[in-house]
């Protein structure tokens, strides 16, 4: 499987997180995995570590989307714009295996399949100043 569909499936399990209570995670990945029987189990344990680690961190995610969406509070954005930029920051500050560019170009794209017309270049901005002052990897 592709990194990019590696991502796409863990934007899919973050997204379903935004509708359920936190105790309820494991129960949403299970239920995932269950529903995409094609995922082989080196692919879903690679996607479940991903998306826990990536839970685990949601305050200092949405700490660093907040600091940089100036007039927009996160309730304001839609969950899925939210989950790619979750997803994306966590990229870009959190695994050293993704570079940057890679990290906001893949957001760009998820966000060009899953959210409307306008969430593309909105998600870009707010991506191309969060870890712009870090070394690129």
């Amino acid at each position: 499987m592709k990194r990019s569909e590696v991502r796409e499936h863990i934007f899919k399990i973050l997204f379903s997180v935004e509708f359920c209570e936190r105790e309820e995670f494991e129960e949403q990945v299970s239920m995932y995995f269950q529903e995409h029987e094609s995922i082989r189990q080196k692919e879903q344990e690679e996607i479940t570590e991903k998306v826990t680690d990536l839970v685990s961190h949601l305050d200092e995610l949405d700490q660093q989307i907040s600091g940089h969406t100036k007039a927009w509070s996160l309730t304001r954005l839609g969950k899925a714009e939210l989950s790619i930029l979750r997803l994306a920051v966590y990229e870009i500050l959190m695994d050293e295996n993704i570079p940057r560019k890679v990290a906001i170009s893949e957001a760009v794209e998820l966000s060009k399949k899953y959210c409307n017309e306008k969430a593309a270049s909105f998600i870009n901005g707010i991506l191309a100043g969060i870890g712009s002052d870090q070394d690129e990897k």
